[in-house]
């Protein structure tokens, strides 16, 4: 059966103990309140995992958990090509591709490194194309590190056509961009997900099918609901709307470590340890466990008006 990316799709973030490993007890709590929450996929292995610090060989076992776990409750999918050589790519590609994943992601980054423009793009895509299983389902990812390369629409629909790709993390942040690609997958099974906040509900609109910003790691419910009720002439949707993109505004207050801050203070995770934010987060932004606290009251209290 073809799988399909359709809902919230939580960027999934990993709970190290305090000496800097993977706690895979405090991941599988991630994993059961992710669904708890209104998860229609989970994103195993991406920037919001910290994969640009984790191994090659924490990158398989940390696919491999999430599946496990999972237990095909959800589609998983998962990236992990971090490498800046090609050859290294290919190794990480195949070895995500054997975890048993339903997808492998691709960073469009890596695909055109030197932002050299399509013709780069074309051949690097098939030569993976040729290496990973060709019954394996593919994604796209625009991962803003350690740049942001958007798509142009011929390579949209290059990848379109190769009848490979299933869904694309789409980082344009650009309402009318995301209208056009939706048009462009129309009647295929390649679906365009948006990972904006700021426009996450016009996105709904215009055909995102779902969501898979930062804060599905804070109250991936809440949108989860709002796409549900897309649709719907209820004042509260646009205010349920207003409150998720106000408080995405607090991914620059130390992101991953303030979602991490977040769920120590949940009890989900042990420590809100983090090998991309190396700094005492408190201590940097001001005010942060009540800015926490902000979020936490109004996302209950939201999840009371709306009944979730």
């Amino acid at each position: 059966m073809k799988t399909e990316i359709d809902g919230i799709v939580p960027v999934m973030l990993t709970p190290f103990n305090e000496k800097g490993d993977i706690d895979y007890s405090s991941l599988e709590n991630f994993i059961e309140w992710y669904f708890s929450n209104g998860a229609a996929a989970l994103f195993a292995v991406c920037q919001s995992s910290e994969m640009q610090k984790l191994t090659l060989k924490e990158r398989v076992a940390l696919s491999s958990f999430v599946v496990e776990k999972t237990g095909g409750r959800v589609p998983v999918i998962a990236s992990g090509h971090i490498s800046s050589n090609i050859e290294g790519q290919l190794e990480e590609l195949v070895a995500i591709a054997g975890t048993g994943v339903d997808a492998v992601v691709l960073v469009t980054n890596r695909l055109d490194e030197k932002s050299s423009g399509y013709a780069a793009f074309k051949h690097n895509l098939m030569l993976f194309l040729d290496h990973l299983p060709s019954d394996m389902h593919l994604g796209l990812y625009e991962c803003p590190a350690p740049f942001r390369r958007l798509l142009s629409d011929d390579e949209i629909k290059l990848c379109r056509d190769t009848g490979r790709f299933i869904v694309l993390k789409d980082v344009s942040c650009d309402l009318e961009t995301i209208k056009r690609r939706v048009k462009l997958v129309e009647g295929t099974g390649f679906n365009i997900v948006n990972a904006n906040a700021a426009i996450a509900l016009d996105a709904m609109r215009a055909g995102s099918r779902g969501f898979a910003g930062v804060f599905t790691n804070f109250h991936p419910d809440l949108y989860a609901w709002l796409y549900d009720n897309k649709y719907s002439n209820d004042p509260l949707v646009d205010e349920v709307s207003t409150f998720l993109a106000l408080s995405a505004c607090a991914e620059s207050m130390g992101y991953p470590g303030i979602a991490k801050l977040f769920h120590k203070r949940l009890g989900t995770i042990e420590t809100s340890c983090s090998r991309v934010i190396e700094y005492d987060l408190i201590e940097r932004h001001w005010a942060i466990e009540k800015i926490l606290d902000h979020i936490h009251e109004g996302s209950m209290r939201y999840r009371e008006k709306t009944g979730i």
